[in-house]
Protein backbone atom coordinates (compact mmCIF):
# COMPACT_ATOMS: atom_id res chain seq x y z
CA UNK A 1 0.00 0.00 0.00
CA UNK A 2 1.46 3.90 -1.16
CA UNK A 3 1.66 6.03 1.36
CA UNK A 4 -0.91 8.80 0.54
CA UNK A 5 -0.31 12.56 -0.63
CA UNK A 6 -1.03 14.87 2.08
CA UNK A 7 -2.56 17.53 0.21
CA UNK A 8 -3.84 18.19 -3.27
CA UNK A 9 -0.63 18.81 -5.50
CA UNK A 10 -0.87 22.04 -7.58
CA UNK A 11 -2.25 22.31 -11.29
CA UNK A 12 0.90 22.44 -13.23
CA UNK A 13 0.39 24.00 -16.72
CA UNK A 14 3.43 24.57 -18.19
CA UNK A 15 6.27 22.26 -19.07
CA UNK A 16 8.47 24.99 -17.22
CA UNK A 17 6.87 24.96 -14.21
CA UNK A 18 6.65 20.90 -14.29
CA UNK A 19 10.34 20.52 -14.60
CA UNK A 20 10.87 23.35 -12.15
CA UNK A 21 8.47 21.00 -9.79
CA UNK A 22 10.77 18.01 -10.39
CA UNK A 23 14.11 19.59 -9.91
CA UNK A 24 12.44 21.42 -6.54
CA UNK A 25 11.46 17.78 -5.14
CA UNK A 26 14.51 16.18 -5.88
CA UNK A 27 16.41 18.96 -4.30
CA UNK A 28 14.76 18.46 -1.26
CA UNK A 29 15.25 15.03 -1.23
CA UNK A 30 19.08 15.65 -1.84
CA UNK A 31 18.81 17.95 1.62
CA UNK A 32 17.18 15.86 3.39
CA UNK A 33 19.57 12.95 3.14
CA UNK A 34 22.51 15.33 3.92
CA UNK A 35 20.94 16.30 6.77
CA UNK A 36 20.37 12.27 7.70
CA UNK A 37 23.75 11.78 6.71
CA UNK A 38 25.95 14.75 8.47
CA UNK A 39 23.70 13.44 11.90
CA UNK A 40 25.15 9.58 11.74
CA UNK A 41 28.49 11.28 10.99
CA UNK A 42 28.01 13.08 13.85
CA UNK A 43 26.60 9.93 15.91
CA UNK A 44 29.37 7.51 14.63
CA UNK A 45 27.54 5.59 12.33
CA UNK A 46 30.13 5.34 9.33
CA UNK A 47 27.63 2.34 7.90
CA UNK A 48 24.80 4.70 7.90
CA UNK A 49 26.36 7.66 6.52
CA UNK A 50 27.93 5.16 3.67
CA UNK A 51 23.96 4.28 2.95
CA UNK A 52 22.77 7.92 3.05
CA UNK A 53 25.50 8.74 0.72
CA UNK A 54 24.54 6.63 -1.56
CA UNK A 55 20.74 8.17 -1.21
CA UNK A 56 22.30 11.31 -2.07
CA UNK A 57 24.31 10.42 -5.19
CA UNK A 58 21.25 8.21 -6.56
CA UNK A 59 18.78 11.82 -5.90
CA UNK A 60 21.53 13.58 -7.56
CA UNK A 61 21.65 11.27 -10.52
CA UNK A 62 18.03 12.47 -10.58
CA UNK A 63 18.66 15.76 -10.55
CA UNK A 64 21.08 15.36 -13.46
CA UNK A 65 17.97 13.46 -15.44
CA UNK A 66 15.82 16.06 -15.05
CA UNK A 67 18.26 19.25 -15.83
CA UNK A 68 19.20 17.29 -19.22
CA UNK A 69 15.60 16.99 -20.21
CA UNK A 70 15.09 20.34 -19.67
CA UNK A 71 17.55 21.20 -21.43
CA UNK A 72 16.90 19.06 -24.56
CA UNK A 73 13.20 20.93 -24.66
CA UNK A 74 14.41 24.10 -24.36
CA UNK A 75 14.34 25.13 -21.35
CA UNK A 76 16.86 26.77 -18.23
CA UNK A 77 16.95 24.28 -15.34
CA UNK A 78 19.61 26.99 -13.91
CA UNK A 79 16.61 29.22 -13.22
CA UNK A 80 14.68 26.12 -11.06
CA UNK A 81 15.25 26.87 -7.81
CA UNK A 82 13.16 29.38 -6.83
CA UNK A 83 10.76 29.36 -9.68
CA UNK A 84 8.70 25.84 -8.43
CA UNK A 85 4.94 25.79 -7.66
CA UNK A 86 4.68 24.99 -3.89
CA UNK A 87 5.12 21.71 -3.04
CA UNK A 88 5.16 20.04 0.22
CA UNK A 89 5.40 17.09 2.46
CA UNK A 90 6.70 14.84 -0.37
CA UNK A 91 9.80 14.09 1.25
CA UNK A 92 9.50 12.65 4.68
CA UNK A 93 12.22 11.63 7.42
CA UNK A 94 9.60 9.86 8.85
CA UNK A 95 10.97 10.47 12.02
CA UNK A 96 14.40 9.28 11.55
CA UNK A 97 15.61 12.91 12.57
CA UNK A 98 14.01 12.60 15.90
CA UNK A 99 15.05 9.38 16.86
CA UNK A 100 18.58 7.95 18.55
CA UNK A 101 20.96 6.78 15.79
CA UNK A 102 21.35 3.24 17.09
CA UNK A 103 17.19 2.87 16.46
CA UNK A 104 17.93 2.76 12.39
CA UNK A 105 19.39 0.38 10.33
CA UNK A 106 20.52 0.29 6.39
CA UNK A 107 16.60 -1.11 6.30
CA UNK A 108 14.97 1.55 8.14
CA UNK A 109 16.89 3.86 5.65
CA UNK A 110 16.01 2.03 2.07
CA UNK A 111 12.67 1.84 3.62
CA UNK A 112 12.35 5.44 3.46
CA UNK A 113 13.53 6.12 0.92
CA UNK A 114 10.74 3.64 -0.87
CA UNK A 115 8.13 5.19 0.53
CA UNK A 116 9.27 8.80 -0.87
CA UNK A 117 9.39 7.58 -3.74
CA UNK A 118 6.09 6.02 -3.74
CA UNK A 119 4.63 9.33 -2.85
CA UNK A 120 6.41 11.09 -5.99
CA UNK A 121 5.16 8.29 -8.45
CA UNK A 122 1.35 9.05 -6.87
CA UNK A 123 2.17 13.02 -7.22
CA UNK A 124 3.13 12.46 -11.29
CA UNK A 125 0.54 10.50 -11.42
CA UNK A 126 -2.06 12.83 -10.04
CA UNK A 127 -0.53 15.35 -11.86
CA UNK A 128 -0.63 13.38 -15.20
CA UNK A 129 -4.49 12.73 -14.56
CA UNK A 130 -5.31 16.64 -14.37
CA UNK A 131 -3.14 18.06 -17.23
CA UNK A 132 -4.15 20.62 -18.97
CA UNK A 133 -2.68 19.43 -21.98
CA UNK A 134 -1.00 16.15 -24.03
CA UNK A 135 2.16 17.47 -23.86
CA UNK A 136 2.22 18.47 -19.74
CA UNK A 137 0.55 14.36 -19.57
CA UNK A 138 2.88 12.74 -21.53
CA UNK A 139 5.92 14.82 -19.69
CA UNK A 140 3.83 13.83 -16.12
CA UNK A 141 3.61 10.15 -16.92
CA UNK A 142 7.27 9.97 -18.12
CA UNK A 143 8.39 11.70 -14.68
CA UNK A 144 5.94 9.00 -12.88
CA UNK A 145 7.50 5.90 -15.29
CA UNK A 146 10.91 7.39 -14.01
CA UNK A 147 9.58 6.85 -10.21
CA UNK A 148 8.65 3.40 -10.62
CA UNK A 149 12.10 2.34 -12.01
CA UNK A 150 13.51 4.61 -8.50
CA UNK A 151 11.45 2.39 -6.66
CA UNK A 152 12.49 -0.54 -8.20
CA UNK A 153 16.15 -0.01 -7.46
CA UNK A 154 15.51 1.12 -3.90
CA UNK A 155 13.53 -2.16 -2.87
CA UNK A 156 16.12 -4.43 -4.52
CA UNK A 157 18.64 -2.10 -1.89
CA UNK A 158 15.92 -2.91 0.81
CA UNK A 159 15.64 -6.48 0.32
CA UNK A 160 19.64 -7.16 0.37
CA UNK A 161 20.27 -4.78 3.54
CA UNK A 162 17.29 -7.11 5.16
CA UNK A 163 18.91 -10.25 4.56
CA UNK A 164 21.93 -8.78 5.58
CA UNK A 165 20.62 -7.99 8.73
CA UNK A 166 18.89 -11.45 9.17
CA UNK A 167 22.59 -12.62 8.70
CA UNK A 168 23.93 -10.61 11.63
CA UNK A 169 20.61 -10.76 13.89
CA UNK A 170 21.33 -10.01 17.46
CA UNK A 171 20.09 -11.62 20.60
CA UNK A 172 17.24 -9.36 20.93
CA UNK A 173 15.42 -11.20 17.71
CA UNK A 174 12.45 -12.26 19.14
CA UNK A 175 11.74 -9.29 20.90
CA UNK A 176 8.19 -7.78 20.49
CA UNK A 177 6.39 -4.74 20.73
CA UNK A 178 4.79 -5.55 24.37
CA UNK A 179 8.39 -6.45 25.31
CA UNK A 180 9.79 -3.35 24.33
CA UNK A 181 6.86 -1.06 25.66
CA UNK A 182 7.19 -2.82 29.27
CA UNK A 183 11.15 -2.36 29.20
CA UNK A 184 10.39 1.16 28.68
CA UNK A 185 8.12 1.44 31.81
CA UNK A 186 10.65 -0.09 33.97
CA UNK A 187 13.79 1.88 32.80
CA UNK A 188 11.67 5.12 32.90
CA UNK A 189 10.24 4.35 36.37
CA UNK A 190 14.36 3.62 37.54
CA UNK A 191 15.20 7.35 35.99
CA UNK A 192 13.38 9.24 38.83
CA UNK A 193 16.79 10.28 40.51
CA UNK A 194 18.15 12.31 38.08
CA UNK A 195 15.16 14.08 35.76
CA UNK A 196 11.42 15.92 36.49
CA UNK A 197 9.55 12.92 38.44
CA UNK A 198 5.80 14.12 37.30
CA UNK A 199 6.96 14.34 33.59
CA UNK A 200 9.43 10.98 34.08
CA UNK A 201 6.23 9.38 35.68
CA UNK A 202 3.70 10.88 32.98
CA UNK A 203 5.45 9.17 30.46
CA UNK A 204 6.11 5.55 32.31
CA UNK A 205 2.58 5.76 32.82
CA UNK A 206 1.97 6.35 29.13
CA UNK A 207 4.06 3.32 28.18
CA UNK A 208 1.87 0.75 30.43
CA UNK A 209 -0.91 2.23 29.37
CA UNK A 210 0.02 1.53 25.73
CA UNK A 211 1.14 -2.29 26.84
CA UNK A 212 -2.24 -2.47 27.95
CA UNK A 213 -3.96 -1.24 24.92
CA UNK A 214 -1.75 -3.40 22.57
CA UNK A 215 -3.23 -6.24 24.46
CA UNK A 216 -6.83 -4.96 24.19
CA UNK A 217 -6.34 -4.25 20.47
CA UNK A 218 -4.22 -7.29 19.94
CA UNK A 219 -1.98 -5.60 18.17
CA UNK A 220 0.68 -8.12 17.13
CA UNK A 221 4.22 -6.30 15.95
CA UNK A 222 7.71 -8.03 15.76
CA UNK A 223 10.32 -4.72 15.79
CA UNK A 224 13.10 -5.15 13.23
CA UNK A 225 15.72 -5.03 16.13
CA UNK A 226 18.85 -6.75 13.65
CA UNK A 227 22.31 -5.28 14.49
CA UNK A 228 21.70 -3.72 17.71
CA UNK A 229 23.69 -4.27 20.81
CA UNK A 230 22.65 -5.40 23.74
CA UNK A 231 23.95 -2.63 25.37
CA UNK A 232 21.68 -0.45 23.38
CA UNK A 233 18.61 -2.26 25.04
CA UNK A 234 19.68 -0.54 28.17
CA UNK A 235 19.61 2.99 27.16
CA UNK A 236 15.89 4.27 27.45
CA UNK A 237 16.72 6.66 24.95
CA UNK A 238 17.35 3.63 22.17
CA UNK A 239 13.97 1.79 23.25
CA UNK A 240 12.05 4.66 22.58
CA UNK A 241 13.18 5.63 19.51
CA UNK A 242 12.53 1.96 18.19
CA UNK A 243 9.61 1.83 20.02
CA UNK A 244 8.29 4.90 17.83
CA UNK A 245 9.86 3.84 14.53
CA UNK A 246 7.28 0.29 15.08
CA UNK A 247 4.20 2.85 15.68
CA UNK A 248 5.36 4.84 12.72
CA UNK A 249 5.48 1.57 10.67
CA UNK A 250 2.01 0.70 12.29
CA UNK A 251 0.72 4.10 11.28
CA UNK A 252 1.62 3.38 7.55
CA UNK A 253 0.24 -0.21 7.47
CA UNK A 254 -2.70 0.08 10.15
CA UNK A 255 -6.12 -0.48 8.01
CA UNK A 256 -8.33 -0.49 10.75
CA UNK A 257 -9.37 2.67 12.64
CA UNK A 258 -9.26 2.28 16.29
CA UNK A 259 -5.94 0.50 15.48
CA UNK A 260 -4.56 3.62 13.59
CA UNK A 261 -5.88 5.99 15.97
CA UNK A 262 -3.79 3.93 18.63
CA UNK A 263 -0.87 3.97 16.40
CA UNK A 264 -0.86 7.52 16.14
CA UNK A 265 -1.62 8.69 19.87
CA UNK A 266 1.40 6.50 20.74
CA UNK A 267 3.71 7.65 18.35
CA UNK A 268 2.91 10.98 19.73
CA UNK A 269 3.60 10.59 22.88
CA UNK A 270 6.88 9.07 22.35
CA UNK A 271 8.08 11.68 20.42
CA UNK A 272 7.45 14.02 23.56
CA UNK A 273 9.00 11.62 25.31
CA UNK A 274 12.11 11.10 23.32
CA UNK A 275 12.82 14.45 23.17
CA UNK A 276 12.70 14.65 27.27
CA UNK A 277 15.17 12.14 27.03
CA UNK A 278 17.10 13.48 24.82
CA UNK A 279 17.43 16.66 26.75
CA UNK A 280 18.92 14.56 29.77
CA UNK A 281 22.49 13.51 30.40
CA UNK A 282 24.37 11.51 27.82
CA UNK A 283 24.14 7.96 27.37
CA UNK A 284 20.60 7.54 28.85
Amino acid sequence: MMPKLTEEPPVLNTMEGLMQTAARMEREAIEGYEALRDRMSAEGRPELVAVFERLVAEEKSHLSQVADWSRATGLDAAGFVTGAPSVSDLFDAEGADLIPAEALSAYRAFSIAVRNEERAFEFWSYVAGRAPSPEIRQAAERMAGEELGHIATLRRERRSAFHHARQDASSEAGVTLEDLEHRLHVQLSGLRDIADARELTRFADEAKERLGQCRDLRVVFKPNVDGFSQAAFERPAVVCGIILDCYLDLMAREKDERGLVFAQEAASQLVQCLLFLRGLPPKV
